[in-house]
């Protein structure tokens, strides 16, 4: 057996763990890790009200400065690190629990089942993604549940046509005539052949789109049909934060950039997973992705 040259083991660890996998990783990760201590680690009670404390600038109290209510910015930040970071992924699975089956009922059966499927999930996608989850919520009052189910059947649409396109791929392959030679039902191919192929590139996708799943959900929250006061999603604190923007600039900028760093680490994570699963992409020494 032929020797592994240094420069080809190199190349084969940067295939395995891009570069933009780890940086989104130590960005989300930390971001996540924040998030789940935020009631143990915060430095002030984020919903405790003081007057005498009103719009203070960042100082060696406050790191962040203080709100109109006198509420701590930072301890704020930290709590509705969870409530973004738990609407985006809920939504998001919410839209791979019902678009996964959709796509693979369609890219299987195709035929009339296929044109149903397809043309509905064009009409969802012709209407803005901001107008449909307005509608959705409009007919309810809004609680941060309902804004994370609004927000992923915005995406059901999108995750649905990802998965026909790899099932359209996959349908043709020998594992998958061989399932239908033994006469196997459409569900086992489906969920037992077909499925566990095709989860690569729907991962990639899904980490994708939780990063629009967490705008959507912030702008949602920011027209006030999302998370209600005084809760601290970041979407609701730039809200309450735009009339004071010339007076205390730093209660909108905080959530702005957290939501700013958290969007970063969130594609930087789904390019180096997408170069990590997909093996049609190929990394040389030297070189860029080649497909």
């Amino acid at each position: 057996m032929a020797a592994t040259s240094p420069d080809a083991r190199a190349a084969s660890e940067r295939r395995r763990w891009p570069l933009q996998l780890k940086v989104g990783l130590v960005i989300v990760g930390g971001i996540a890790v924040l998030a789940a201590l935020a009631p143990w680690i915060a430095p002030h009670p984020w919903d405790t009200v003081s007057i005498r404390t009103r719009f203070q600038p960042p100082n060696t109290v406050y790191w962040l400065g203080t709100d109109e209510y006198g509420r701590d910015v930072l301890s704020r930040l930290l709590m509705g690190a969870r409530l973004s970071l738990a609407m985006g992924v809920g939504a998001m699975l919410f839209a791979v629990a019902l678009g996964v089956p959709l796509g693979l009922a369609a890219g299987y059966f195709r035929g009339w089942v296929d044109e149903l499927l397809m043309r509905a999930a064009d009409v969802l996608m012709a209407i803005p993604a901001i107008l449909l989850g307005l509608l959705v919520l409009a007919l309810t009052p809004p609680a941060p549940w309902k804004t994370a189910l609004a927000v992923g059947f915005v995406y059901i649409p999108l995750i649905a046509r990802v998965a026909r396109s790899v099932t359209l791929g996959l349908a043709g392959e020998d594992f998958v005539q061989a399932a239908r030679a033994r006469a196997e039902s459409a569900s086992y191919i489906l969920f037992q052949e077909i499925l566990p192929n095709a989860w690569p590139p729907l991962i990639v996708e899904a980490s994708l789109r939780v990063t629009y799943a967490i705008l959507l959900g912030s702008a949602l929250s920011f027209l006030g049909l999302g998370a209600q006061p005084p809760s601290s999603d970041w979407g609701l604190m730039i809200a309450e934060a735009r009339e004071f923007i010339d007076r205390a600039p730093w209660i909108a900028l905080a959530p702005g950039l957290a939501m700013c760093l958290l969007v970063i680490g969130i594609n930087l994570f789904g390019d180096g997973l997408r170069e990590r699963l997909d093996p049609r992409l190929e990394r040389r020494p030297g070189q860029g992705l080649t497909p």
